[in-house]
């Protein structure tokens, strides 16, 4: 499915939502499973589009109102519903928006306050999750389990600066580690310079919850390598509170696992291929060499 245009966009709120359908309507470039179209200046519709399931958006319905409450820097929040109908059989959710431009075009400047504020932000997502809270799926396995998946990344890619056997280790050391022991904490699940937003040159904004889980935490403190700039992981472990030695090199791999992924969608990008995001190759080296510099 190729997306859908503007005109659609319209015709679907003044079906649902016609008090929402003359506000002026532009697409956000980038989006894979959703498309995202701004809705004048504080709000989106979030349209499925590669997703198969709608449950990533029923999920962001369910839970983030929630969540929104508690965490400090802004999120997206669910405000209306769009129903699939004849016109469309996807989901869609109008959302908040969020102010700022997404990392993988734009660049933090301030790396100390981004470390401070990417701490707080996880400090208070990682709560205990309710019982009835999603598990893990595709995201939010062990990393043993992802072998396959990080081998074939790693073949894929162009490593020229960097040497296999240096990724193998970390992946290693990460795959070597015991299960998270709990208690299940939210986890966002997708952190990268595409999902989160800047402002000021720092981070002003966290989006794309389609992938949340309650699980290990690991998952998200791979972003103190994905997101910050050199010297920022360390300050972001001092800010962020104790983590066990696994954890961190559990969050250490797949950050190494999503480096090569941005890598990977870089060269598709630079090939024209489906899906392929050439701004991402760049960020992704970038990352891959504080991963493997521990810093």
């Amino acid at each position: 499915m190729t997306g859908v245009g503007a005109d659609l966009v319209r015709d679907l709120l003044r079906e649902q939502h016609p008090d929402l359908a003359g506000l002026p309507i532009r697409e956000v470039p980038g989006g894979w499973g959703n498309q995202m179209w701004r809705l004048g200046d504080d709000l989106a519709a979030r349209v499925q589009r590669m997703d198969d399931s709608p449950e990533p958006q029923l999920k962001e319905r369910r839970w983030l109102p929630e969540l929104a409450a508690r965490l400090p820097l802004p999120i997206p929040v669910p405000v209306r519903s769009g129903t699939p109908s004849e016109r469309f059989s996807k989901l869609w959710t109008i959302m908040t928006w969020v102010h700022g431009t997404p990392l993988d075009h734009a660049t933090i400047t301030r790396g100390d306050d981004a470390a401070d504020r990417l701490a707080a932000f996880l400090r208070a997502l990682h709560a205990e999750a309710p019982a009835d809270a999603p598990g893990a799926s595709d995201f939010g396995t062990h990393p043993r389990h992802s072998r396959a998946g990080f081998e074939h990344f790693l073949a894929a890619v162009d490593l020229s600066g960097f040497a296999a056997d240096d990724v193998r280790a970390v992946w290693d050391a990460a795959a070597a580690t015991p299960d998270w022991p709990g208690p299940r904490v939210w986890v966002h699940g997708d952190l990268h310079p595409a999902n989160v937003v800047v402002a000021g040159g720092t981070l002003a904004g966290v989006v794309d919850f389609g992938a949340l889980f309650a699980g290990d935490p690991a998952w998200d403190l791979g972003a103190a390598w994905l997101l910050l700039p050199a010297g920022g992981a360390a300050r972001f472990f001092a800010r962020y509170g104790p983590a066990d030695e696994a954890t961190v090199r559990r969050a250490r791999g797949l950050a190494a696992l999503k480096c090569l992924f941005l890598m990977l969608m870089g060269r598709n990008g630079d090939r024209g291929l489906p899906g392929g995001k050439p701004e991402w190759g760049p960020v992704g080296r970038a990352a891959l060499g504080r991963v493997l510099s521990g810093v």
